[in-house]
């Protein structure tokens, strides 16, 4: 019992009629039209190929292909109809698409998809606005993941683009180098922190952007300074020091380098811009930085064993400490002031035990 084969007629949906062909003339018609380029039919027909292999073997059957089906017609002729089917197929698809042109074709397709994921939007810049407002508020709310990734994700589109599409590119590239150093700052990753804000100091020597080299020389400082690195710190702040306008920046940055002369045991040169962070806090008449920049002075003043000095300069941070109503700096002040007489009268050279800022 070879089964019932009526399926054939089924799937194939449209037989040819009156193939009264013999079944070997068809079998070495067919077979030779294979055997021209076996492979090519193999890739055009796909998981197709594999049924007309088994239509070929059942040519072979003898018995078989005598029979017929409930409606009479002879199996011969359902096998013949469904392989001639699937060669003609075969020529077409052969004929309408080479296989060579298929593949470029979905080369090209692709990479037009690709020109798609990376077409800029309408409005570049609006968006680039947009995106940077987006990663500074994650950044400044404590979200450094979204907002690392966010960042991430605009460079790689904005790499992209051409300077056509966004012509401050090599600005808007830097400040995304500037967010994704002080995120990975943030996380402490020293040393790839360390990386985008060189980049970003790189591209801003290259566009001449002075503003955005500031920034660089700023960033990099202060993660030298983190990673007790003090000198290559006051190296790279004090060649931003030109480049600084403001007087809340200038305070903060002498009270910065002074810190870094007071780490590396460089007392008079911490005092002195710790001197320069009070006339430019004094300038703009901001108290939370007279109060940095006098505390800074005192401590220098201190281990430099000049008490007399000290004591004024920490009297001057007290005053500033209680108009702030910063309670944690007015104690310690305090305690300090109430030890310093102690200090003068022994002659403590290194008191450095008594300033918990140290």
């Amino acid at each position: 019992n070879k089964g019932d084969v009526s399926f054939f007629h089924k799937s194939n949906g449209v037989r040819p009629k009156n193939l009264n062909h013999s079944h070997k003339r068809e079998s070495k018609k067919h077979g030779q039209k294979m055997g021209k380029n076996e492979k090519t039919a193999k890739e055009l027909l796909g998981e197709l190929y594999s049924d007309r292999e088994y239509l070929e073997k059942l040519l072979q059957d003898e018995d078989l292909i005598k029979g017929k089906i409930r409606t009479g017609e002879r199996v011969q002729d359902l096998i013949v109809g469904c392989i001639s089917y699937l060669d003609t197929r075969t020529a077409f698809w052969q004929q309408q698409k080479p296989i060579y042109a298929r593949q470029r074709d979905r080369k090209l397709m692709q990479q037009q998809w690709n020109r798609v994921l990376h077409k800029p939007p309408s409005d570049p810049t609006r968006y680039v606005l947009n995106s940077l407002e987006e990663i500074d508020t994650a950044l400044s709310v404590g979200n450094t993941e979204s907002g690392l990734k966010k960042a991430r994700e605009l460079m790689k589109a904005v790499k992209e683009w051409s300077e056509e599409v966004l012509p401050n590119k090599r600005e808007v590239l830097g400040n995304l180098h500037s967010c994704i150093g002080n995120a990975l700052m943030d996380l402490g990753n020293m040393d790839k922190a360390l990386h985008h804000h060189e980049k970003d100091l790189e591209l801003a020597k290259k566009g001449n952007l002075m503003d955005s080299k500031s920034r660089a020389l700023d960033n990099i400082g202060r993660v030298y300074a983190r990673i007790g690195k003090f000198q290559q710190a006051i190296e790279v702040w004090e060649e931003k020091l030109p480049l600084v306008c403001g007087g809340l920046e200038k305070a903060w940055l002498f009270h910065e380098i002074g810190r870094c002369y007071l780490e590396l045991k460089r007392y008079s040169e911490a005092r002195d811009y710790g001197s320069r962070s009070l006339i430019a806090a004094d300038d703009i008449s901001d108290e939370k930085w007279q109060l940095n920049a006098s505390v800074l002075m005192a401590q220098a003043e201190l281990k430099l064993g000049n008490y007399k000095a000290c004591v004024l300069h920490f009297e001057g941070a007290l005053d500033r400490a209680k108009l702030l109503q910063d309670d944690s700096a007015s104690e310690a002040i305090q305690k300090v002031n109430t030890d310093i007489p102690i200090l003068l009268s022994h002659s403590l050279p290194h008191p450095s035990r008594l300033w918990p800022f140290l």
